[in-house]
């Protein structure tokens, strides 16, 4: 389960964009996972100091007008629980 505190990228994970495959992608020592914009955009955000509800709260200012807290959270721990990050 997620923690409270704040999150970063596990050890040896990065965001980058690929311009070959128009899109951003999540590289890992075991691979590589294409990003839909979302996602990039999330994972972005986690930059070791940023909670999960400072990632929702900077999101949902990015992006007027809709609550994004709950799918900031729950894109979250799907990375938490795929190891994506810490």
């Amino acid at each position: 389960m997620l923690h409270d505190g704040s999150l970063k990228l596990a050890r040896g994970h990065r965001v980058q964009h690929e311009p070959a495959q128009g899109c951003d992608v999540l590289l890992y020592p075991e691979g590589v996972v294409q990003l839909n914009e979302s996602a990039a955009i999330i994972l972005k955000q986690v930059d070791g100091k940023r909670s999960a509800m400072d990632i929702a709260a900077e999101l949902n200012r990015q992006y007027p007008g809709e609550d994004l807290t709950a799918d900031v959270r729950e894109f979250l721990e799907i990375a938490y629980a795929r190891g994506w990050i810490t």
